[in-house]
């Protein structure tokens, strides 16, 4: 999809950001910011086929990018706000660099973050002395909740992904990946509220007009594709997503405003992409992603992988906070779509025998049995017969077809399957 906004459209709210201005913010920042590093990966290269460069900001002191727009937004506070403070909605990588910055600085920061919020993040940005208020089963709610709280008690709300600071400080990341790849042909762009696409696409397109930007969304919470379709910020239906960081259902309107002229496609990633991009990315390149950022390599593995075959590709890593309780079935549910985890149910004698010649097949197969449940109660008239649910370790989906023939050539039936495409 490409955009064909006028590239001179007004803002709304009255207020641009120009790529000035998001150097002199990589100026502002410099010193508090840690200048994540921009290497090939030949893994991902070989994988989709592109020469794949990986933006690590993930390593930033807080685990994401966000700590960029953070830091330039309180740095450019008057005296008097700084001593009253900020507040902020977040789902959690937002009030991370606020409350790390914020200490940092000595600005009292306050953040309310959605229910649904990541513990290990609402966990760390206590840790790091933010006020931390759980409210809403929504972005928006928590985002109407602080913005009550700030006209309340004086405090300057601070946006996560539309005050032109934060898109400026969200840009500082392009600057740094055209010093470190300066023939870069694309950067592929996770987007939420759309505040880092349009920082960097404004820092990118303006030193590489011919650069290609794209941006990959959640299609559990595509508002950006939606506000494309609309000519306008709209509001878009957000499910649960393992991207939670892109999980907002309206974006920014002058982030919008900014990114929609300057990027060339737009794409969507579902659930099972993001889960085996998580995967990849823990298995070749080393590396604890959370979903959200995951989201450029699910998109290079799919669609944008056809389209850059052979070119010199940045994608932007920009977020490694995935709760640890979730990162486990994450690493299942990725290898089931890999078709290295295979679920089947079928009915064997139960004789003596029966059950072990269904694992000999297995075994004989290649395949390694992780486990095995009996259902004798529920297994239909037969009384010497009995259903089992059995998972098995494969290599790939060609190894799940070839044990599914076997099974079915030694009769055994097999009744259901999950795990396999």
């Amino acid at each position: 999809m490409t955009p064909n906004h006028d590239e001179k459209k007004s803002l709304p709210l009255g207020e641009s950001v120009t790529a000035q201005d998001v150097l002199e913010a990589a100026e502002r920042i410099a010193d508090g910011i840690y200048r994540s590093p921009c290497p090939p990966s030949i893994p991902l290269s070989e994988l989709t086929g592109c020469d794949v460069f990986c933006k690590l900001d993930l390593l930033q002191r807080t685990g994401s990018f966000k700590e960029r727009g953070a830091r330039n937004a309180l740095l450019l506070l008057d005296e008097s706000q700084k001593k009253r403070g900020v507040v902020a909605a977040s789902a959690g990588n937002h009030a991370l660099g606020l409350a790390y910055h914020g200490k940092l600085l000595k600005i009292p920061v306050t953040v309310v973050m959605p229910r649904f919020a990541p513990l290990v993040k609402v966990a760390t940005c206590r840790r790091l002395g933010a006020d931390v208020l759980l409210y809403g089963e929504t972005f928006e709610e928590a985002r109407q909740r602080a913005t009550d709280i700030a006209s309340g008690d004086g405090l300057r709300l601070i946006h996560g992904f539309d005050d032109a600071e934060i898109i400026a400080g969200q840009g500082t990341a392009a600057v740094e990946i055209l010093d470190d790849v300066p023939d870069a042909d694309a950067i592929v762009v996770p987007t939420g509220g759309a505040g880092l696409l349009a920082g960097v696409a404004i820092a990118a397109k303006a030193r590489r007009p011919d650069i290609k930007i794209i941006a990959v969304e959640a299609a559990a919470a595509a508002s950006f594709t939606a506000s494309l379709a609309a000519g306008k910020p709209v509001d878009a239906p957000v499910r649960p997503t393992l991207a939670d960081g892109l999980a907002v259902g309206r974006v920014g309107d002058r982030a919008f405003a900014l990114a929609a002229p300057r990027v060339d496609r737009v794409l969507t990633v579902d659930e099972q992409e993001l889960s085996l991009a998580v995967l990849r990315l823990l298995e070749l390149e080393k590396t604890s992603c959370e979903g959200a950022g995951a989201a450029a390599l699910a998109a290079l593995m799919g669609e944008a992988g056809q389209e850059l075959r052979g070119r010199k590709v940045v994608l932007l890593l920009c977020g490694g906070n995935i709760d640890p309780t979730v990162l486990h079935r994450v690493i299942d549910h990725g290898l089931a779509v890999d078709g290295r985890l295979w679920r089947f149910t079928a009915t064997v004698s139960d004789r003596p025998g029966g059950m072990a010649k269904l694992t000999q097949v297995i075994a004989d197969a290649g395949a390694s049995v992780l486990e095995i449940n009996h259902d004798r109660a529920f297994s239909g008239p037969e009384v010497f017969s009995t259903t089992v649910e059995v998972t098995v370790e494969t290599a790939d989906q060609d190894h799940i077809q070839a044990l599914h023939e076997r099974l079915r050539e030694a009769d055994f039936g097999v009744i259901s399957a999950t795990g396999s495409r």
